[in-house]
């Protein structure tokens, strides 16, 4: 029998991730914020998953972060900034062969994790699926993506990846995990400060094209400068793309700001312009980008850290 899956944030993916586990047959555990939280999620019987229209409750055992039980593979879904202090929370129940995989946006949250618990295995998953939280236990899935997981200090692949299978969890084991967070990262630095800034859909984009080349251009010289080559190929073109293909979408940094939600800055613009400032690589367009968008979330009372 599989081992049980402990599932640190009941968000949006950690909650897809989840129910779809736990629709396959395998033993999943939520691990909620505090009691609060635990009496809130039984009150409502469980985790909601709505999909193609259809709902699904899913009576997920759910427990604190101070139960007594060993974890022996963890899914980490909360979010970049929160994750690190998460985790250490949770270190003193994590057997010594755990496994933890690492959701998060951005860069840089993965390896404070990692030093935080060098007794564990961390690998590192990189996602396009799309889901929201229609209410508290309640996720649509609304975007069919895919899932790619990797371990950049070990290449061989975890044993538990059948569950995934068994699961409908699209995925692919790949050893260049890294190329893939970096790019990705380039892509929400491209994109999603410009739509806070410009206070627009991703295809408002479309009427900014010079400062989105501009912003490319650098991003793809910081890529090569970090020994990222693979993730800055035609990397203006992709932006493009995705900006054509989610038009109608408002981006995940664009929703936080207007809900008044912390962004994951740190671990994305923030991120390139320590990376850069490390390499003295000048980048004048990214770094001003960024003292813009601080000074928009100060403005708004929102952390900008």
């Amino acid at each position: 029998m599989s081992r049980t899956w402990h599932i640190l944030g009941a968000g949006s993916l950690g909650s897809l991730w989840a129910c779809r586990l736990a629709r396959g047959g395998l033993p999943v555990h939520l691990i909620l914020r505090d009691a609060a939280r635990l009496k809130s999620y039984e009150a409502a019987g469980g985790l909601t998953l709505v999909e193609h229209g259809h709902s699904q409750t899913l009576a997920i055992p759910a427990e604190t972060p101070d139960a007594p039980t060993p974890i022996h593979r963890l899914l980490v879904a909360c979010k970049a900034y929160d994750a690190e202090q998460a985790v250490a929370r949770l270190a003193p129940r994590l057997a010594r062969d755990a496994e933890l995989i690492l959701l998060q946006n951005g860069l840089g949250s993965q390896d404070a994790v990692a030093a935080l618990v060098p007794q564990a295995r961390c690998i590192v998953a990189s996602s396009t699926e799309g889901a929201f939280r229609e209410s508290d236990w309640k996720v649509v899935f609304a975007g069919h993506g895919f899932n790619w997981l990797g371990d950049p200090g070990n290449p061989a692949p975890p044993t538990w990846l059948g569950d995934l299978q068994d699961s409908a969890i699209p995925h692919q084991w790949t050893p260049d995990i890294l190329t893939r967070l970096w790019r990705k990262l380039a892509l929400n630095c491209a994109i999603n400060p410009l739509t806070v800034l410009h206070d627009c859909r991703n295809g408002g984009l479309l009427d900014h094209h010079c400062e989105v080349a501009t912003l490319c251009a650098e991003l793809s010289e910081l890529l090569q400068k970090c020994g990222q080559p693979q993730a800055a190929v035609e990397l203006q073109f992709e932006v493009e793309r995705v900006i054509q293909a989610t038009a109608a979408n408002y981006s995940s940094m664009y929703q936080d700001v207007r809900q008044g939600r912390r962004t994951e800055i740190g671990y994305l613009l923030g991120h390139a312009c320590r990376v850069a400032a490390r390499h003295r690589c000048n980048l004048p367009h990214l770094q001003r980008l960024y003292r813009r968008l601080v000074e928009h979330l100060n403005a708004h009372g929102l952390p900008s850290d």
